[in-house]
């Protein structure tokens, strides 16, 4: 059975682990500001698509820790071959 194309209000809450609230995602849908959705009549529905397209516009990327690339520096040490 193939992921469904929209989600509802319900399933995207599920989504974010209810994380965001019916009420948020009405305030944003009257701001303007979220996730792009499409209104079915009066049902907002949120298309999967967009919902990943916004999860990745607000990624929050992350540098290395100084530990890991000492250690990575210190492997590439050792897996250097010595005549």
């Amino acid at each position: 059975m193939s992921s469904p194309a929209y989600l509802t209000i319900d399933e995207v809450i599920e989504r974010y682990r209810g994380q965001v609230s019916e009420g948020t995602l009405r305030n944003w849908r009257s701001l303007r500001i979220g996730p792009s959705f499409i209104k079915v009549g009066k049902i907002p529905l949120y298309p999967v698509e967009e919902l990943d397209r916004w999860d990745r516009s607000n990624l929050v990327v992350c540098q290395r820790s100084r530990i890991s690339q000492m250690n990575e520096s210190v492997i590439a040490k050792l897996d250097t071959p010595r005549f």
